[in-house]
């Protein structure tokens, strides 16, 4: 399957897979003529990607949890790496929690 097509389906740009592929996540096979060949595990494995991107890690971090996914246990230096993920994105959970907050007091204050 072409790069379009993927994008069709996950609804990931094709710069997005571009991207995937150079960062290492993803790894299209090649036709004759050089075009990528996706096939239905990588289209899979496009979509674990991308969920793992919108859930807020990195790629340098999904590049460690990928090898291991439906693992029964993680490296340890990979479950430290997640855990110091979740503290940074409870850091910003709390940021923007106060600022909507704030937002809806000045919004209640003007209205």
């Amino acid at each position: 399957m072409k790069i379009g097509e993927v994008a069709r389906q996950t609804g990931v740009s094709v710069r997005s897979l571009r991207h995937y592929e150079a960062e290492g996540l993803i790894e299209p096979g090649r036709c004759e003529n050089g075009y990528r060949d996706y096939c239905t595990p990588t289209v899979d494995r496009v979509r674990q990607v991308h969920g793992l991107i919108e859930a807020g890690l990195p790629t340098r971090i999904i590049r460690d949890v990928l090898p291991h996914l439906g693992a029964s246990a993680l490296p340890t230096e990979v479950v430290d790496q997640l855990a110091k993920q979740k503290a940074q994105l409870d850091h910003r959970i709390d940021v923007l929690s106060r600022n909507r907050d704030a937002l809806a007091a000045y919004l209640a204050a003007v209205a």
